[in-house]
């Protein structure tokens, strides 16, 4: 059984050059890729659930998972809902930084401390960094833009651009190793989230929101012992915070067992009237990891997988014929995703820990938790 351990330093070899023996697979057998599609679709779903969908064994099913968590290969965390800014309880920034030749790496490891910054890329273009931010209100930006990354040693400069509507998010991203049945049924096992029931947070929320991003798939027992409240309010709250589509558990899967190896970004203008239309075109094609509305010069950001950087600029170019108003102001590919929703990836794309996400709060480390049951 796993503990959270929240509180203690981790080991400061972060970032880390891939390890063979640990990562002694390059690819997912269909029993594996099934399992990971299960809990993309309900990442809290119980192993005797995922065993009837699937058909396999509930205990087997465990051991692998543990095995993948182990190796880094599959992960869950939990990220706040993008509802929660919506609603006026949090926003979401993306800060690109410009660092001292020579200094990426040292930055990206200051950066990797913080519980507020929850991603951080390595990108080719105008920037060194792509960093992203949650904060509970735009004063904690200020202050943590001009006090905390002003002081890193190796950065240069840095530019903000705010999210608007969060048109689609990673977590609908599938392996698509089920059937439509197999799906089906595992998608009734869901909570149902109602997207306008967001709440304030009570502390007891934050607890287990922040406890839910390192394992997203923590029972009600082990966050229990780790907010220091009875099973019973665990269960009642993290389901209400589930429910109301603040907390959203997600499975994630290392890049070289995702099938698509590089990762586009593209900056994206559209006239105002037309950015609802254009959205919704583009979160429907299936590359899509995020697109998401942004202030300044550009007005849409998107994030998409491709299998090549020749794949990346023919999704570029299937876009522009699908939104001819569509123009594609600055694009960049992902060298190296350092952090991804608070777990710290090695360069291959393989989890190396965790940082809890909290917004708004100072850094602290954590040792990443024991694999999930």
């Amino acid at each position: 059984m796993m503990k959270l351990p929240l509180g203690v330093i981790e080991n400061s070899q972060e970032f880390r050059m891939s390890d063979e023996s640990m990562n002694e697979f390059d690819m997912l057998d269909a029993a594996d890729q099934a399992m990971v599609h299960a809990l993309q679709i309900n990442p809290r779903a119980s192993w005797a659930q995922i065993g009837k969908a699937l058909e396999l064994d509930p205990v087997t099913l465990s051991r692998r998972w543990i095995r993948l968590v182990d190796r880094g290969a599959a992960w869950i965390g939990c990220n706040p809902g993008p509802i929660l800014a919506a609603s006026g309880l949090g926003n979401l920034a993306f800060v690109e930084i410009d660092c001292v030749n020579g200094s990426v790496q040292a930055v990206a490891h200051a950066l990797s401390e913080q519980r507020m910054v929850t991603g951080i890329e390595h990108v080719t273009g105008a920037r060194d960094l792509l960093v992203t931010v949650m904060v509970t209100d735009l004063s904690v930006l200020s202050q943590w833009v001009t006090e905390e990354l002003g002081a890193i040693a190796g950065v240069v400069s840095s530019r903000i651009q705010l999210a608007g509507t969060i048109y689609t998010g990673g977590s609908r991203w599938r392996l698509r190793a089920l059937s439509s049945s197999q799906a089906d049924a595992l998608a009734a096992t869901r909570i149902t989230v109602d997207h306008h029931g967001a709440f304030r947070p009570t502390d007891m929320d934050r607890r287990i929101m922040v406890a839910l991003s390192v394992d997203g798939r923590a029972s009600y027992t082990e966050l229990a012992e780790e907010c220091g409240a009875s099973i019973d309010t665990i269960r009642r709250r993290a389901r209400r915070l589930i429910a109301a589509g603040m907390a959203r558990p997600r499975c994630e899967v290392a890049r070289p067992l995702s099938g698509s190896q590089v990762t586009v970004i593209l900056w994206a203008q559209v006239s105002p009237s037309q950015i609802g239309h254009a959205a919704l075109t583009i979160s429907a094609m299936p590359e899509v990891r995020r697109c998401t509305g942004v202030t300044g010069r550009d007005n849409l950001l998107i994030v998409a997988w491709a299998r090549s950087v020749d794949d990346a600029q023919r999704l570029e170019g299937r876009l522009c014929e699908a939104l001819p108003g569509l123009s594609i102001a600055d694009r960049a590919i992902s060298l190296w995703t350092m952090k991804l929703n608070g777990h710290l990836l090695d360069e291959r794309g393989y989890r190396v820990g965790a940082v809890p996400i909290s917004p708004g709060e100072p850094a602290r480390r954590s040792v990443e938790p024991s694999p999930s049951s």
